[in-house]
């Protein structure tokens, strides 16, 4: 039963507080279902790139978009599963929910547009004799650093939102 239409009976002060914590849950399992969807969206995002390897510029960076896409993806349907079990105050977790999407996608993006430029100066071994425009390689090279300090950062406020003494509600 929804505990909304239970809450009628209540005070004023009871049912405000019933309501919140109904709609907080709500909005919890909608933030699971979003992370798992965006995972298996990155899931497929991989598998493509993993078909169009032949085709890109560098094929080893492609194997590596490939892979990026389906890992990341793999870790956003993971995430998903434990997201109602962080504890962190609305505002971290916010952040930490909008930087993990943004580092797991960008992660595939900057991989995916290292391997149709050529690019060499973010991953050396991987470029296999290849080289990007002076753009190019600033772009991805840029695009390499912010992905990195992002899922750094997401992933300390993960950390500390899965201690024992996490903030309850906020």
């Amino acid at each position: 039963m929804n505990p909304v239409s239970c809450a009628k009976d209540m005070s004023p002060v009871m049912r405000d507080c019933v309501k919140a914590e109904y709609f907080e849950r709500v909005e919890m399992k909608s933030d699971d279902r979003r992370l798992m969807w965006h995972g298996m969206f990155l899931f497929l995002l991989g598998l493509v790139a993993g078909l169009l390897e032949q085709r890109f510029t560098n094929m080893r960076m492609g194997v590596a978009a490939h892979l990026e896409g389906v890992m990341n993806g793999t870790f956003l349907v993971a995430l998903g599963a434990i997201w109602s079990e962080i504890r962190l105050a609305q505002p971290a977790k916010a952040t930490a929910y909008w930087g993990t999407l943004y580092a797991t996608y960008g992660n595939w993006l900057f991989t995916t547009l290292a391997a149709v430029f050529g690019t060499a100066a973010s991953t050396p071994i991987a470029a296999a004799g290849h080289r990007g425009k002076p753009w190019q390689e600033s772009l991805v090279g840029a695009g390499f650093l912010s992905v990195a300090i992002v899922i750094v950062a997401s992933v300390v406020l993960i950390l500390w939102g899965l201690r024992a003494r996490g903030v309850e509600h906020e």
